[in-house]
């Protein structure tokens, strides 16, 4: 856990949430990360899985709300675009996720609470339609609200889904995405960088953030791992930079396919 800085940033209008049935302990780590740094309005634990049962104690400053299990990455997009709102009071959400969670407090900027999204930007689309990330993003209750109205096309990714799909008609609306500036300062992932934003999102920048071997100690409580497919390189890449990195590399290599009889846990 990070060291406690002498004084949080206090986010009164800010309801801080992370929704999933897989990873649950380095969801709740990341919660728990990020409310060292921040005092929310409200921080909710979204999860059908027993925590009594499998040993998890969450700080009690996280309320945990049962749902049903979440059974693919389709129903973590249903339930943040349909349910969401349900729970937040506040002018804002920020959503975080088990491989994200807040670098920096000092970071904040006021002005992004002026903002209807903030993620960080896609590099890959050059369309002006290029925020943003949904894995660490803040989002106002009026665009939640609007992501629920008939005509809003709904589908999987949920970032994609809002910040692309239907940017055009959440604009006709007014609602107001961060420019890829302010959105790269809120959040690290593709573009930006985790050593001048205020959070970021991307388990392949990890390392980077929290060091290896705190990135090791997480990476130890994880039950599902084909969300670390698409980086998986750059992520075996960073670990050779900490201790035993040829141990760690195949044990991750041996998790991606599941061949957990050739190492000892």
């Amino acid at each position: 856990m990070p060291a406690v800085p002498a004084r949080r940033l206090r986010l009164d209008d800010v309801t801080m949430c992370a929704v999933s049935s897989s990873n649950v302990e380095a969801t709740i780590r990341a919660l728990e990360t990020s409310l060292v740094y921040i005092d929310v309005a409200e921080a909710i634990f979204f999860t059908d899985a027993d925590l009594t049962e499998a040993g998890i104690f969450p700080s009690d400053r996280i309320r945990v709300v049962r749902i049903e299990k979440l059974s693919s990455a389709e129903a973590y997009s249903r339930f943040v675009i349909s349910r969401l709102a349900d729970y937040v009071h506040t002018s804002h959400c920020l959503i975080v996720q088990w491989d994200s969670h807040v670098i920096d407090p000092a970071r904040w900027r006021p002005d992004f609470l002026d903002y209807d999204y903030v993620g960080a930007s896609w590099p890959q689309f050059q369309d002006g339609h290029d925020v943003g990330n949904g894995g660490f993003s803040l989002r106002s209750r009026r665009l939640m609200d609007a992501c629920r109205l008939p005509d809003f096309n709904s589908h999987h990714p949920e970032d994609v889904a809002i910040c692309r799909t239907n940017r055009s008609m959440l604009d006709r609306l007014g609602l107001r995405f961060a420019p890829v500036e302010l959105a790269d300062a809120f959040s690290a992932e593709r573009a930006g960088d985790p050593k001048e934003s205020f959070g970021y999102h991307g388990v392949f920048l990890m390392p980077e953030v929290l060091g290896a071997d705190r990135f090791w100690e997480i990476y130890g409580t994880l039950d599902e791992y084909t969300s670390l497919r698409r980086d998986f390189g750059i992520l075996l890449a960073s670990l050779r930079k900490g201790p035993r990195p040829f141990f760690r590399s195949l044990k991750m290599i041996c998790d991606q396919f599941n061949w957990r009889r050739l190492y000892r846990s």
